[in-house]
């Protein structure tokens, strides 16, 4: 026996159903404002800018800086040339390293390191 004929939607009503839900969800949705859009475009270039841009030089307040006494590499070391170089680096702590001289692996960041070899010629500064 055969049923008459019935339009195809009406015989998925969950189809239906689902169908409306979604369209009434997808007109629900809408762009920003323009002035927003602005806002945010504005926003990200800025923390891209950010971003991009070279990371200060100059180490914070108490911390050594090696770089304003790389200088001193190839100089014969002297006591003076320490006490200067203190300053110069920002440094609270000095250390000198000697060749094959035993020496701790702790990392202090305000503390200069002086390396010299064994002609007593600088051959290196770092912190830590």
């Amino acid at each position: 026996m055969q049923f008459p004929s019935t339009p195809r939607a009406l015989r998925r009503p969950a189809a239906l159903i689902a169908t409306a839900t979604l369209l009434l969800a997808l007109s629900a949705c809408t762009k920003p404002a323009p002035e927003e859009q602005d806002e945010a475009l504005n926003q990200s270039q800025q923390a891209a800018q950010a971003a991009a841009a070279p990371a200060e030089a100059t180490p914070p307040p108490g911390a050594c800086d090696a770089s304003q006494v790389q200088g001193l590499v190839g100089q014969a070391y002297t006591e003076a040339m320490q006490a200067q170089a203190k300053e110069d680096a920002g440094a609270t702590d000095v250390r000198v390293l000697k060749p094959n001289q035993p020496v701790t692996m702790e990392f202090i960041g305000e503390r200069l390191n002086i390396e010299i070899d064994e002609k007593g010629m600088v051959s290196g500064v770092r912190c830590g």
